[in-house]
């Protein structure tokens, strides 16, 4: 599709991955489809990006985030990548199906990607035909503004686009292409590939990189390749205690999937807890529960260590002290990710002091919910209104009735008034979630009957997930009892 480039939408690309790092992607193009049909733009995100709404809203919008129009400045790029995908090492995997188109600068002056996902085979694609179905696709737009209004560091999406063609998976489905927005897409994994192959040089050149767009106080650190550890440590830990606080399980938690930036990404088998049970899998393909909810600290905790073994090389040049110091590094990773837990916790709990105590007080509540099977979601969000006297509507227990004693005495040391604890508790415990089955009737009638009202409805109710919206009380409530587990699948 030829367009002059003086009508097209402006995107202001400065595109340092591809100007710094010759040899860790191929430069590649999107396949062209047929018949390209914008079904979402994100307007929010666009601003923030510096781009007009009104210009993407067109047919050349659709045809740049569908791939078939490459816009000016941008240099799509397939990335390099391995990963250890649920414990087995895979030393080539890379972008199979997607693209770096480049970088923009946002007007908050942070660097972002644009990547378009579902544009088609790249030499990465290992056999796949490197496209994406519309329900993967509308999934992970919804997902990610949800995780982003929660408050978790999460990739975004910018536009999703039907194809006009068909991608056969179990079934016939209708083809999409998701443009997403993120930090970068730098993984542990991109580290990974270039030790393998024993290309020190490379890994260092990486992190060199990495350091400059993410970390770069680092650079000024006595060892700045040990900073540079130690930020992505944090940034992990953080985000894997933000992911617990709001019952979230992504599903496959591959080093493929774990970026330096502290971002999540990849919203293929990932969903929230209805009843808290910490052996909860959803994804299809994790039988043995190597990524269930509990597991998600301890597996980022491992996924480090496979980051830290790259990094090897760059910290001393004795091997076993370099081990050694990444060692301590690593284990630090618990201390960082209980000290975010709690706190996240006690917000939860509307406290706001800190006492040795609320580890047995949030333990315990744990604990009484995962006897009675309680709503994760609902059970926090409900503990506002006991504040207010309400207590039947959480759980009705007589162990839960004493743990509200035991709760109530530990608000009463902080000597706020409960109108406040529970205006500020409304605040951080969500009453909107992504409801698996409420994610399920979304995409159904999106997919197989091209409604898009039930999708709509769900985006903007967890866009704003803190506020309660009357008449929607469905949507607070967990799925009807079922004797088949809820399963997620991979996107592909």
């Amino acid at each position: 599709m030829n367009v002059a480039t003086d009508i097209l939408p402006r995107f202001k690309f400065d595109n340092s991955f591809a100007r710094s790092l010759d040899g860790f992607f191929v430069p590649w193009q999107a396949t062209q489809v047929a018949a390209p049909r914008l079904w979402l733009l994100n307007h929010d995100l666009a601003r923030e990006l510096g781009l007009d709404p009104a210009e993407l809203e067109s047919a050349l919008g659709a045809a740049i985030f569908s791939g078939n129009v490459v816009p000016p400045g941008a240099t799509p790029l397939a990335q390099a990548y391995a990963g250890h995908q649920f414990g087995g090492f895979s030393p080539k995997l890379g972008d199979g199906r997607a693209l770096l188109l480049g970088e923009i600068v946002d007007v908050n002056n942070r660097r972002r990607d644009i990547q378009l996902k579902g544009s088609g085979p790249t030499p990465f694609s290992r056999n796949g035909d490197g496209k994406a179905a519309l329900g993967p696709v509308l999934r992970e737009y919804l997902i990610g503004e949800a995780m982003h209004a929660l408050g978790v560091p999460t990739t975004r999406a910018l536009a999703a686009v039907t194809t006009g063609e068909i991608v056969h998976r179990e079934t016939p489905l209708p083809g999409a292409v998701l443009t997403r927005v993120a930090a970068s897409h730098i993984r542990v994994g991109t580290f990974q590939y270039f030790a393998a192959r024993g290309e020190a040089d490379r890994t260092k050149q990486l992190a060199d990189y990495v350091i400059a767009r993410h970390y770069p106080d680092a650079g000024q650190a006595q060892n700045p390749y040990l900073a540079l550890f130690e930020a992505v440590v944090g940034a992990q830990a953080f985000l894997v205690a933000r992911w617990m606080s709001i019952g979230f399980i992504h599903g496959v938690m591959n080093t493929d999937n774990m970026t330096i930036s502290g971002e999540t990404i990849d919203y293929g088998p990932c969903a929230f807890m209805d009843a808290y049970s910490p052996g909860t899998v959803f994804s299809s393909i994790d039988s043995h529960g190597r990524y269930a909810y509990a597991n998600q600290p301890p597996i980022a905790k491992w996924n480090l260590a496979r980051l830290a073994e790259t990094l090897i090389p760059l910290i001393n040049d004795n091997t076993e002290r370099s081990i050694e110091i990444l060692t301590e590094a690593i284990n630090a990773f618990s201390d960082k990710y209980n000290g975010y837990w709690i706190a996240a916790m006690r917000a939860k709990l509307g406290l706001t002091m800190q006492e040795d105590s609320d580890w047995d007080l949030t333990n315990d509540l744990l604990s009484m919910m995962e006897e009675a099977g309680a709503d994760f979601t609902g059970t926090f969000r409900r503990l506002s209104r006991a504040i207010l006297g309400d207590d039947t509507s959480v759980v009705d227990a007589i162990a839960f009735k004493s743990w509200m004693r035991r709760w109530r005495a530990r608000l009463q040391q902080e000597g706020r008034a409960p109108e406040v604890v529970a205006t500020e508790m409304d605040r951080v415990n969500p009453i909107y979630i992504p409801r698996n089955h409420k994610v399920e009737e979304a995409l159904s009638a999106a997919v197989e009957r091209g409604n898009m009202a039930p999708f709509s409805h769900l985006l903007n109710l967890v866009s704003r997930p803190f506020d309660e919206v009357a008449g929607n009380e469905a949507f607070t409530q967990p799925a009807p009892a079922s004797p088949i587990p809820y399963q997620t699948f991979c996107g592909t």
